[in-house]
């Protein structure tokens, strides 16, 4: 990499698990921090999973310069290898649970001095009580609003906590000047203190509540990879030893059933392993000497002794979290409609305010001779309190409830809000194929008998054989016959012959049952069918021959069966304008078949995990807004990358925890549903902020002239929150 000089330019990257972000505005906050240090290449932020990757020059920037700016506006550090327990999470809800708590203890109180003092009960030392609860709110259970709003002032950020210190403040001003000067209703403006630091610290307890998952896929990917391996050392002698301390170059042992603790390449032994956390399909790889093998797969027939390539960071799994957690931080910025509205309308009320306080001190001055300051102060904090947006900050989280209420009685979870947002602009959705446009097993597709055998004697020779095998192939066979009631007969001699098939004695018959090549091998004609098997392949089919007495019976096709709605959801994505892509980790041949079957036209085949999420990214250029469709561990990256991933419910657990949107059991059609809701909560979040800025836009001018009393404004406030509740549960438009 080169600057504009030529000279060669080191860029590294910092990873941080953050800590107290709220809203876009906290994204845009760090953002500008960050972007104002020296040495500063980039700076992407993730709201949902509190992340940044940060680019940096470390000639000219450090990590901890870095955090020390991210902890002084406010946000915590968190190291983003040690992933919060739920335990953690819910110790974390608990201390803001609170917080919430004593604020509400002394709003109520505030709340009843206010009632009694409008009904006419005299309140002996009712100011002095009302100051101190204005004090004990705003610098006790606040006191980490106003540090976060005077770390962004001092970087001239405007956001939601500098507005709603401007508003606190203001009342507690005013209310101070009324105690010393002005005959003016001074128990109101330090309630108006109280009230707006409360309301904001009960937003905040709602979003972490939203926030606060049990985000657990890295740590269950990692789980995959055995706690110890077993080492053989000098003298052949082995010793079961913790994973950390396995080096590369040594010899690792493992058994049948077991799961394969590191990255290798296989010196001795012969076997089967299922590879399905790499490529997704459920076909066990045969592995023999000089193949590698993945930590993480598991072992199915026959022990391996494997050489010891990659450790720690340059191994497998640990590749796939990273990639996690990178794609995280990547994912691009989805800005919600209230966010995007706020980023300029706190800077309108901030100038509004400023702008009401000046007309009525100086503009009177000039205008009446009279400087009208008591009138200028009410306006001013009256503008405060009338555009504190209390409603446009519940527009979109009530519309988002509604919403999810009505996607879980279909079988859909939405899991993030910017899944609601985003959806609609949806114009492409990657899927992938095995186990999310397939049913995910081998099952029997067709039987063709040859040589004057019938297909249910070609059924009961294979099915015979097979009962001694372990092997996915040989239980779909199984399974075949058991549904078509084919008689099976006694198996003797079982031999399996990893990779290839297995031999034996069906009713003194001599039996193989294998690939083409594996009868070839033992002296089977097969020329006679090679056209059949052919086709059969091209079909995207894997061709399991049957022999008897060295004579081919036939061939049984297994593949991996279309889901019920797999085609019904590829035509109704079609009809809603929004483009189907396949991307697999399967071979070519059998990723265009199935494409076909369905009518999808973009096919990505042979594709890696970590390839998955650069296929993503590519989809996302020019700002295209891609979803992606998955249900293994290889597809977790990509889903995290994606602007909205939705995960198969029967699917992985890591896919589940790094999607945006999960589809309850295995029903692919519920892509449509949730495409549906999100449409309908987006069109609600629409009218809530119309309401809202109903409320706002005409409260503030009143406000400004000064026609507007500061308590009177918040009560418009809480007038214009119920009118966006009661239109959030009007019901949706089918």
């Amino acid at each position: 990499m080169t600057d504009d000089s030529g000279i060669n330019a080191v860029t590294d990257k910092l990873l941080v698990n953050l800590g107290g972000l709220q809203c876009s505005f906290c994204v845009g906050s760090i953002r500008q921090a960050v972007l104002r240090m020296d040495g500063i290449k980039d700076v992407s932020v993730s709201l949902s999973h509190e992340k940044a990757l940060i680019e940096y020059d470390p000639a000219v920037q450090t990590p901890d310069a870095i955090k020390g700016t991210l902890k002084s506006i406010g946000f915590t550090i968190r190291d983003p290898d040690k992933l919060r327990s739920f335990e953690e999470e819910a110790e974390e809800i608990s201390r803001e649970k609170k917080r919430l708590i004593v604020t509400g203890i002394l709003t109520f109180i505030g709340v009843a001095l206010m009632v009694l003092m409008w009904i006419g009960f005299s309140i002996p030392f009712g100011p002095s009580i009302m100051l101190s609860l204005a004090l004990l709110t705003m610098f006790g259970p606040g006191l980490y609003i106003m540090r976060m709003a005077g770390a962004s002032l001092r970087r001239g950020i405007l956001n939601q906590h500098v507005l709603l210190e401007a508003a606190a403040f203001g009342g507690l001003l005013g209310g101070i000047i009324g105690t010393m000067t002005q005959p003016w209703p001074i128990m109101d403006f330090f309630a108006v203190s109280v009230f707006v630091t409360a309301y904001h610290i009960l937003s905040g307890y709602v979003s972490l509540s939203v926030r606060a998952r049990s985000s657990q896929a890295i740590k269950k990917l990692m789980d995959l990879q055995p706690a110890t391996a077993r080492v053989i050392g000098p003298d052949d002698v082995e010793t079961e030893i913790p994973i950390e301390d396995v080096e590369q170059g040594c010899l690792v042992k493992v058994l049948p059933g077991e799961r394969i603790p590191v990255d290798g390449i296989v010196r001795t032994g012969v076997s089967s392993v299922d590879e399905s956390l790499v490529t997704g399909e459920p076909l066990p790889a045969p592995k023999e000497r000089g193949d590698e093998v993945i930590g993480g797969s598991m072992n199915q027939r026959g022990f391996l002794i494997i050489e010891v390539t990659k450790v720690g960071e340059e191994s497998f799994l640990q590749q796939i979290a990273n990639h996690i957690r990178e794609a995280r931080a990547l994912k691009p910025d989805i800005v919600i409609l209230v966010d995007r509205v706020l980023k300029y309308f706190v800077r309108g009320v901030l100038l509004a305010a400023f702008g009401a306080f000046i007309f009525w001190t100086f503009g009177a001055w000039i205008l009446f001779g009279v400087p009208n300051l008591e009138l200028g102060v009410f306006a001013t904090l009256a503008v405060l309190v009338m555009g504190y947006p209390c409603a446009l900050g519940m527009a979109t989280p009530l519309a988002l409830i509604r919403g999810s209420g009505q996607a879980a009685q279909r079988g859909v979870l939405i899991r993030s809000g910017e899944a609601f947002q985003a959806f609609k602009d949806v114009r492409s959705i990657a899927f992938d194929k095995t186990g999310t446009l397939t049913l995910g097993q081998p099952s029997v597709i067709e039987i063709v008998a040859v040589n004057g055998f019938t297909e249910s004697e070609v059924l009961s020779y294979a099915a015979s054989l097979e009962t001694n095998s372990e092997h996915p192939l040989a239980r779909a066979v199984i399974e075949r016959a058991v549904n078509d009631d084919v008689r099976l007969g006694p198996a003797t001699a079982f031999e399996a012959v990893p990779g290839k098939g297995v031999r034996g004695y069906v009713m003194d018959a001599a039996v193989l049952v294998g690939s083409p090549t594996f009868l070839e091998t033992e002296s089977v004609r097969m020329s006679d069918s090679s056209e059949q098997i052919e086709m059969i392949q091209k079909a995207g089919l894997t061709v399991i021959a049957v022999s008897v007495n060295k004579t081919l019976a036939g061939m049984v096709a297994i593949g991996d069966p279309l889901k019920d709605d797999a085609k019904e959801t590829v035509i109704g994505l079609q009809a809603k304008g929004i483009e189907p892509v396949m991307v697999t980790g399967d071979n070519e041949r059998t990723a265009h078949a199935i494409a076909e079957q369905l009518g999808i036209a973009e096919v990505h085949a042979g594709v890696l995990p970590h390839e998955k999420t650069v296929m993503i990214r590519s989809l996302q250029k020019h700002g295209n807004r891609v979803a992606m469709v998955g249900d293994g561990i290889n597809d977790a990256p990509a889903l995290m990358q994606s602007d909205i991933g939705i995960a198969i419910g029967a699917g992985s657990d890591i896919a589940i925890e790094s999607a945006d949107i999960v589809i309850v059991g295995d029903r692919l059609k519920g892509v449509i549903d949730a495409y549906d809701v999100c449409r309908s909560s987006y069109r609600k979040t629409v009218q809530n902020v119309s309401l809202a800025f109903l409320f706002n836009g005409i409260g503030i001018p009143f406000a400004v002239a000064g026609l507007l009393h500061p308590v009177w404004a918040m009560i418009a406030m809480a007038g214009s929150v119920t009118a966006v509740l009661m239109n959030s549960f009007i019901r949706f438009k089918k």
